[in-house]
């Protein structure tokens, strides 16, 4: 006899997994050759490709603008208050000027766009984790600041360089 608690329950396996996805091999298959295809077309036209990246770019700042302002306007304090909302007000301009020049060389966009932004946000990030209470867990808030002062710093120095992976690279760039 089964135990009732453990009928709803399945075990769950690799072969398992394997065995459910067998049905769906067509449509994987599928999937892999669209994206594939896709990703042919991206390198081939490039230009196009690399206008598209950054409009999503922009459209990602503008959401993430909106809601340090969010954030910004529900903080307890008036310092907490300015950085949560100055920060957003930067990332909604970065985010315009993403989507109204999307054509801009991301070669001389890096320099002003990406390296400044990443290290002014990674410094805000270290200095609102000093400011959690010493009984809240600080760790990851810490190395999300460091690790995004670093990304800004690896910009800056490999610049232009860098430039190819940071926000994508039209031919002729």
């Amino acid at each position: 006899m089964s135990d009732s608690s453990s009928a709803g329950r399945e075990i769950h396996s690799l072969g398992g997994a394997i065995h459910h996805l067998r049905d769906r091999w067509g449509a994987i298959v599928a999937f892999g050759v669209l994206l594939v295809v896709l990703g042919v077309a991206a390198m081939i036209f490039a230009l196009a490709a690399t206008i598209a990246t950054v409009t999503i770019n922009g459209v990602v700042f503008l959401i993430a603008g909106a809601a340090e302002i969010g954030i910004g306007m529900r903080s307890q304090g008036w310092g907490r208050f300015f950085l949560w909302v100055i920060g957003g007000i930067l990332y909604l301009f970065v985010g315009l000027v993403l989507h109204i020049q999307p054509y801009l060389s991301p070669r001389r966009r890096s320099p002003w766009c990406s390296a400044p932004a990443s290290s002014v946000a990674g410094f805000v990030r270290l200095y609102l984790a000093f400011q959690l209470p010493a009984d809240h867990p600080r760790a990851m808030v810490f190395l999300a600041g460091a690790v995004t002062i670093l990304l800004g710093l690896i910009i800056v120095t490999h610049w232009p360089a860098d430039s190819i992976w940071v926000l994508g690279n039209p031919a002729g760039g």
